[in-house]
């Protein structure tokens, strides 16, 4: 009897084991080509009122030369359940390439080291932010009921040998940036970084506050605490990103999209002199908008705050994909062509709930636009308009965003516009449960495509103040815009969504209780 429960107690350990090493690795599930994946970040911890900030690298991704046609995220607990954006506010996710020399290793829990050295190379996206919003993908709150896909036959070409420097490797960075508001006194106030509810006063650098900022982004780096209801208690829990990612092997059928994302707060202006140099682009990324009363000192529930930049794109396309980034009260951010004709307008939608997905007061998806292939085109040199409202009513909102996020077909060549032009059917996201218990690349063998023929014209916009409209010349660039970056500068986030029409933003008691 004893034998027996010993050798019972051995087939169990055995299942036991292969079953997590079976679930240990992500699978991947093929439809018709299309290939769906689900990978899991390295765990992060959070106790009532802390924050996170981290930077993983070479996360679990695709290999091979291939299309990316979705890729969306959230955050779960140990259990593998969504956790609520009124437990932990996803501030943001965002997904960068980059290029490692063949050989070196960087922990992939290397906190805020690794690109500042110069042997590391960023793939930036082709928009004018760079150095700080040059992400591939990324969302914030809305993560959970946002619409990524990439509509046939379109792509986002990734894992192209010839643009993987000589030496180097492709690998993928993610960057987390969340929030747990358990217990905290402030709920909305935390959320936005509001610098005394932190108690910061220098950046995370150890440099002072500019005078006047009283909210953002350098008030909630990682390990900040938030001040905290007295009493309150509760346990430090282990969080991960659980993302998916679908993708197709690259071929000569797959048309190749550039990702630009624009930024209403972007200092750059063309010079007087049309000859001369431009200055430089220099994204804010963030905001202030100012109380109503506080703005005109008059109390009213109908003031908006409209702030607007205007941007010219030295190399037009086809518009397939568009949507906007904003926070709390925001009520719509619209992209607007020269002749005033919108390209695409998303609007932001608030949960009533308090499940994963419908939390109240927060926003949880911003509106697509997901336009008929070749309907919506910018010519070149057309100059575009990015007005961003948020609601000002009686509550001030440090911290907040204005983004714009599209993709473009500027490589089509003409002979191939008609067939481009034709309805296309959609890939539609499909999920794969997988354990949390570790997630890996389960023998992902992609075949690199060949007889690629497309001819990509290389351009970088330029932006301008909403004041200027004039040309600006083409500079030539790099496809995908090698460069070197300081990983201090990563911090922020573009996002997505199809929902219905705009909705009121929440009153100050609807997140803060």
């Amino acid at each position: 009897m004893v034998h027996f429960s010993q050798v019972w107690s051995l087939c169990l350990v055995t299942l036991l084991v292969a079953s997590s090493l079976s679930n240990s690795l992500a699978r991947v599930k093929n439809e018709n080509g299309v290939k769906t994946a689900v990978f899991l970040s390295p765990k992060f911890e959070l106790g009532p009122g802390s924050v996170v900030n981290k930077f993983y690298y070479n996360i679990d991704f695709p290999t091979g030369h291939i299309a990316i046609k979705n890729f969306n995220a959230e955050v779960v607990d140990e259990a593998g359940n969504p956790v609520p954006l009124h437990e932990t506010y996803l501030h943001h996710w965002v997904v960068y390439r980059y290029y490692q020399p063949k050989g070196v290793e960087v922990p992939k829990h290397n906190g805020n080291m690794g690109f500042h050295q110069s042997e590391f190379i960023v793939g930036a996206n082709s928009g004018p932010c760079k150095t700080n919003l040059g992400q591939y993908f990324g969302l914030g709150s809305e993560t959970r009921k946002t619409a990524t896909h990439v509509p046939d036959p379109y792509g986002i070409e990734v894992g192209n040998p010839s643009e993987i420097p000589p030496g180097y490797e492709e690998r993928w960075l993610m960057n987390v940036h969340g929030i747990d508001t358990r217990g905290v006194e402030n709920r909305l106030g935390c959320t936005e970084c509001r610098c005394d509810l932190y108690n910061v006063t220098h950046d995370e650098y150890g440099q002072p506050l500019r005078p006047g900022y009283i909210g953002g982004l350098k008030c909630c780096y990682d390990q900040t605490q938030c001040r905290m209801r007295e009493g309150f208690e509760s346990v430090t829990r282990g969080l991960y990103m659980r993302y998916t990612v679908t993708w197709v092997d690259w071929d000569a059928s797959v048309v190749p999209v550039k990702i630009y994302i624009f930024d209403v707060t972007d200092t750059w202006k063309k010079l007087d002199d049309s000859t001369g140099p431009s200055t430089k682009h220099h994204c804010l990324v963030e905001y202030e908008v100012e109380s109503c009363s506080a703005a005109t000192g008059v109390t009213n529930d109908g003031c908006i705050d409209t702030k607007s930049v205007s941007l010219t794109m030295p190399t037009g396309g086809t518009v397939i994909y568009g949507v906007g980034h904003q926070h709390t009260g925001g009520i719509g951010i619209t992209l607007y062509g020269e002749d005033g004709r919108v390209v695409c307008s998303s609007i932001p939608t608030y949960g009533e709930g308090k499940e994963p997905g419908n939390e109240a007061g927060y926003i949880v998806g911003m509106s697509t636009c997901y336009p008929h292939p070749g309907s919506v085109k910018i010519s070149n040199g057309e100059t575009l308009v990015v007005v961003s409202n948020y609601s000002q009513s009686n509550q001030e909102h440090t911290g907040v965003m204005g983004l714009f996020y599209i993709l473009v077909d500027d490589a089509s060549p003409p002979e191939l516009k008609p067939f481009l032009e034709a309805p296309v059917e959609k890939h539609e996201q499909m999920t794969l449960p997988v354990s949390l218990w570790g997630v890996g690349l389960f023998g992902v063998a992609i075949v690199v495509a060949v007889g690629v023929v497309a001819h990509r014209r290389r351009n970088e916009i330029e932006i301008t103040t909403i004041s200027d409209h004039h040309p600006v010349a083409p500079s030539r660039h790099n496809h995908h815009s090698l460069q070197r970056l300081t990983i201090a500068t990563i911090t922020t986030v573009a996002t997505t969504i199809s929902l219905p029409p705009p909705q009121s933003p929440p009153s100050l008691e609807e997140i803060v209780e």
